[in-house]
C-alpha cells in the first residue's frame, strides 16, 4: 500500500508521555488529591513503580524548565518520600529550581543515578542528604553545583533564600567550605562528574575512597597534581579533562590509563592555553591507549608538524581509514575513531580523519557534530557552533535539516537563560524556517520552533533576541500556525509594544504579527485579544506617531490591526470608542491629509463600529458626520475611502429620520452627496477587502427607510460577485442573499437603478449554484486586509 512520506520531525510522541505530560499537568484529579492547606498528597489506594515514577521527575523538571504554561507544584518531590508507594531509581534535575529540600524529601529512595546540573540553590544541606543515596548510587553527577560543597550559616534555609543576588560569591552567600564530607561507603559509585568544583575543594580527598570508577569527569576543575588518578588506571574507561591546564605531568598520567576507551582533553578557546600539542604527545596518546574509541582534543594550539603537507596527502576522496590519516600520530591507530573533537584547532581542516564523527568548523556536519557533543556542559562552545550554522543557513545551503534543526531547539530549551544561546539559536531558527526549507518540516516541528521562539521573547527583554523572534514567527502561516499558542503570542506581542520608545524595527514586526493574528481569526480570539488591551495598544502607538508627526508603517499597521479586531465585535469596537479612537481619527485625517492607505484603514476601522446599532449615536455629530461626507468626495486608494464613508453613513442612515438630530449637515443634503458617490465609482473595480460575511450588507437590503442604504448594499454586492464571481456569489446564496434581493425588487420604495443592478446580481449567482463553496470556510475576515 502506497503510503505518503514522513516530513522531517513528524515521529509522534509515546504513549506514556503523552499519559506522563497529562498526569504532570492534572496531577489533583490522577494520581493525587489536595489536601490540609490544599498541599498535594498522593492517593493512598496506588503504587508508582520506578519506570513512572523516573518519568514523572524527569518530564516534571522538563516541563517546569520549558513552558511557561507549567505552574511548579511546591511538594512535588515530597510526593516521592515514601519508597513503599512510589520508587525513583533515575533522577535528573536542574537549574535553580531544585532546592535542598527536594532532594531531602526522597533521600528513603534507592537511587542508582543522580544528575544535578548546574543546581546552585542547593547547599551542603544535600550533600548530606547525598549519603542516603551511598549503598545504591551507580552514576552522580554534581557539574556546575558549586554551591553543594559549601555550609550556610543560621537556620536551615527555605529554597530560595540564597538567590537574591545570582552572582554574589561573597562569604555572606557562601558562608564555608564544607570539608566533613567524602566519599566514603560510595562503594557501587562507577561514574561521577565533578564539573565545576571549586578552587578550594580537595579533589584528591573527595575521590580517595572511590575504588570503584570507571567514568570520571573533571571539567574546569583547578587540579594541584594528577598522579592521583593513577588509582583509577586499570578500572578508568572514560576520564574528562576539559579546560584543565595540561603538562608533561598530565599527559604522562593519563597514558598511564590504558584501559580508557573516552579521552577529553579539550579547552574552551586556544587563546586561554600556553600549552603546545605536538605530534609527539599525540603519538603517544594513540600508542598507549590502545582502546580508545573517542579522543576530543579541540581548542588545542597543533604545531605543524602534525599534518601530512598537502601535495602528500592520499589521492581520492575523504577517507576514514588510519593509514591514509592526514594526521600524523593517528595513522597508528588500529581502527577509526567514533569520534574526534577537533573543534577551535587546525586539524579539521585535513582531508583524511580517521573517525566516524568529528566535530569542527570545516564543513556543516562537522558544525552540526560540535553543537551536538557540546550543548550540555559547554554552552561557549556550542553558541559558537550554532553562530557557524547561522552562517551556513544563511549563505551557503543546510543540507541536514532537521537534525540542524531539533540540535537548535534542544540548545535553546537547554540554555535558556544564556543570552548568548538565545542570540545565536533565534538568529539561526530564522535561516533555518525559512520559505526555502518549510516544505520539509512538519507540523510538530514547527511547533516546537514556535514554542522555543517564545520561551526567547519571554525572558529575553534584549533587543537582539527580541528581534530575531519576531522575524522568525513571520516565517509561519498566521495566524493559522501560532493558533495552539494564540493566547501567549498575543500577550507577549503587546508586552513589546508597552514601551514608550521601543526599538523601531523590532516595533514594526511586532505591529505587523499584531496585525495579521487578528485578521481572519474568529470572532471569540478577537475578543480575548480585545481583553488584553490590544486596542488600548494600538492606540497608544498612533498617538505616539502623531506626537512625532510620522505617518510610517507602524501607524499604517496600527490602524489596520483595530480594522481587523472591531470586525463583528462589539466589545472591540466600544473600547475604541472609550480610548479616544474618533479624536486620534480626526488628527491623523488632519495631521495626514495625503496618505491614502492609512484613510483606507481607517474607514474600513470606522464601518465596523457603525455595524453596531448601540455605538451609531456616537458617531452621529455634526463634526463626524462632516467628516465622513467630505470623504464621499476622497479618491484615495481607487474607491476605498470613498466607499467605506458611504457604508458608515449607510448604517447611519438606517436608522431613520427620527435620530438624526444634527442640524449641519442636513439628512438630505448628506444622503443626495452618497447617490452622487455611488453613481461615480466603477462596479469593475478591483477591491482591497475581504469579506467573511455579508451579514452586515444583507441587513440594509429589505428595508425602505434609507433607499440610498439599500443601493450602497445592493452596489457592493454587485461589485463583489462581477469581479470575484467564484468566491462571492456562493457566499451569497448560502446566506439567503437571493431572497432578499428578491424584496427590492418588491419594494415600492427601492430606486429603479437600485432594482436593476438587484437583477444583474441574481443573474450572475444563477451559474454559480451548483458550484462548491470557496471562501475558505470563514476563515478571512470580514472588512480585512487582502493579502
Amino acid at each position: 500500500m502506497a503510503t505518503m512520506a514522513a516530513k522531517a520531525g513528524d515521529n509522534p510522541d509515546s504513549l506514556m508521555t503523552l499519559t506522563t505530560v497529562f498526569c504532570l499537568r492534572n496531577l489533583r484529579t490522577t494520581v493525587c488529591y489536595p489536601g490540609f492547606g490544599n498541599k498535594l498528597c498522593l492517593r493512598p489506594d496506588i503504587f508508582l513503580p520506578s519506570e513512572i515514577c523516573d518519568k514523572l521527575v524527569n518530564k516534571y523538571m522538563e516541563l517546569v524548565h520549558t513552558d511557561s504554561n507549567f505552574k511548579p507544584e511546591e511538594s512535588f518531590f515530597q510526593l516521592f518520600s515514601d519508597p513503599l508507594s512510589t520508587r525513583l531509581t533515575r533522577v535528573q534535575l536542574k537549574e535553580d529550581f531544585v532546592c535542598d529540600r527536594d532532594l531531602e524529601a526522597i533521600r528513603k529512595q534507592d537511587l542508582i543515578e543522580l544528575h544535578l546540573t548546574y543546581c546552585n540553590s542547593l547547599s551542603s544541606r544535600s550533600l548530606k542528604t547525598l549519603t542516603c543515596f551511598r549503598e545504591t548510587l551507580v552514576s552522580l553527577c554534581l557539574f556546575g553545583c558549586s554551591g553543594i560543597f559549601y555550609r550556610k550559616g543560621g537556620a536551615p534555609l527555605a529554597c530560595n533564600e540564597d538567590t537574591e543576588d545570582e552572582d554574589d560569591d561573597s562569604p555572606v552567600s557562601r558562608q564555608a567550605l564544607e570539608t566533613d564530607f567524602n566519599f566514603q561507603g560510595f562503594n557501587r559509585l562507577r561514574l561521577l562528574n565533578l564539573g565545576g568544583l571549586p578552587d578550594e575543594a580537595d579533589v584528591e580527598n573527595l575521590l580517595k575512597p572511590l575504588k570503584s570508577l570507571t567514568s570520571i569527569d573533571l571539567s574546569n576543575v583547578h587540579l594541584l597534581r594528577t598522579a592521583f588518578l593513577t588509582q583509577w588506571k586499570d578500572r578508568l574507561a572514560s576520564l574528562v579533562l576539559f579546560n584543565v591546564d595540561l603538562s608533561d605531568e598530565v599527559v604522562n598520567t593519563v597514558v598511564e590509563m590504558t584501559n580508557l576507551r573516552h579521552l577529553d582533553v579539550s579547552r574552551e578557546s586556544r587563546r586561554a592555553s600556553k600549552f603546545k600539542m605536538t605530534r609527539k604527545i599525540l603519538t603517544s596518546i594513540v600508542q598507549r591507549l590502545v582502546n580508545l574509541v573517542s579522543l576530543d582534543i579541540s581548542g588545542h594550539t597543533m604545531l605543524d608538524n602534525c599534518t601530512v603537507p598537502h601535495f602528500e596527502e592520499a589521492m581520492g576522496r575523504p577517507s576514514v581509514e588510519p593509514c591514509k590519516s592526514s594526521i600524523y600520530p593517528f595513522q597508528e591507530l588500529k581502527r577509526p575513531l567514533q569520534f574526534l573533537g577537533l573543534y577551535d584547532t587546525t586539524l579539521c581542516n585535513v582531508t583524511h580523519i580517521p573517525a566516524y564523527k568529528v566535530s569542527g568548523s570545516k564543513n556543516e556536519d562537522q558544525v552540526l557534530n560540535a553543537i551536538e557533543a557540546y550543548t550540555e556542559f559547554r554552552p561557549e562552545l556550542a553558541h559558537r557552533a550554532i553562530n557557524q550554522l547561522f552562517d551556513i543557513a544563511r549563505i551557503q545551503h543546510c543540507s541536514q535539516l532537521l537534525r540542524a534543526l531539533q540540535l537548535v531547539i534542544a540548545a535553546l530549551k537547554c540554555h535558556k537563560y544564556d543570552k548568548s544561546i538565545q542570540v545565536t539559536g533565534s538568529a539561526a531558527l530564522y535561516y533555518l524556517t525559512n520559505t526555502e526549507y518549510r516544505s520539509d518540516q512538519s507540523v510538530r516541528l514547527r511547533r516546537e520552533v514556535i514554542q522555543v521562539v517564545l520561551n526567547g521573547m519571554e525572558h529575553y527583554q534584549e533587543v537582539t533576541v527580541q528581534r530575531n523572534c519576531c522575524l522568525t514567527l513571520c516565517n509561519f502561516s498566521i495566524p493559522e500556525e501560532l493558533e495552539f499558542q494564540y493566547s501567549r503570542v498575543n500577550q507577549l506581542l503587546l508586552k513589546i509594544l508597552e514601551p514608550a520608545r521601543q526599538d523601531e524595527s523590532i516595533q514594526r514586526i511586532a505591529v505587523h504579527l499584531c496585525n495579521a493574528l487578528v485578521c481572519q481569526v474568529d470572532n471569540h480570539h478577537k475578543e480575548a485579544v480585545g481583553k488584553m488591551g490590544f486596542v488600548k495598544t494600538m492606540l497608544n502607538l498612533i498617538q505616539k506617531k502623531l506626537q512625532d508627526r510620522m505617518c510610517d508603517q507602524v501607524m499604517e499597521f496600527s490602524w489596520s490591526a483595530l480594522w481587523n479586531i472591531t470586525d463583528e465585535t462589539p466589545d472591540n469596537c466600544q473600547m475604541f470608542l472609550n480610548c479616544r479612537g474618533m479624536s486620534l481619527f480626526l488628527e491623523c485625517l488632519q495631521e495626514f491629509p495625503d496618505k491614502q492607505e492609512l484613510h483606507r484603514n481607517m474607514l474600513g476601522l470606522l464601518g465596523n463600529v457603525a455595524e453596531v446599532k448601540a455605538l451609531r449615536p456616537q458617531l452621529l455629530t455634526p463634526q463626524f458626520v462632516t467628516v465622513f461626507s467630505n470623504l464621499l468626495d476622497s479618491k484615495a486608494d481607487g474607491i476605498e475611502v470613498s466607499y467605506n464613508a458611504c457604508g458608515v453613513l449607510s448604517h447611519i442612515m438606517f436608522d431613520g429620520p427620527e435620530v438624526w438630530l444634527v442640524e449641519e449637515p442636513r439628512r438630505d443634503t448628506v444622503m443626495d452627496k452618497m447617490w452622487n458617490a455611488i453613481q461615480s465609482w466603477d462596479v469593475s473595480s478591483q477591491r482591497n477587502i475581504n469579506y467573511r460575511s455579508f451579514e452586515p450588507i444583507l441587513r440594509l437590503l429589505p428595508q425602505g427607510i434609507s433607499p440610498v442604504s439599500q443601493h450602497w448594499a445592493t452596489w457592493a454586492l454587485y461589485n463583489l460577485v462581477s469581479v470575484y464571481p467564484s468566491k462571492y456569489c456562493p457566499l451569497l446564496i448560502k446566506e439567503g442573499g437571493l431572497s432578499l434581493l428578491e424584496k427590492v425588487l418588491e419594494l415600492d420604495s427601492s430606486h429603479p437603478e437600485t432594482k436593476d443592478m438587484a437583477s444583474k446580481v441574481m443573474q450572475q449567482c444563477e451559474s454559480f449554484k451548483e458550484l462548491p463553496m470557496d471562501t475558505n470556510h470563514g476563515q478571512e475576515a470580514n472588512y480585512g486586509q487582502r493579502g
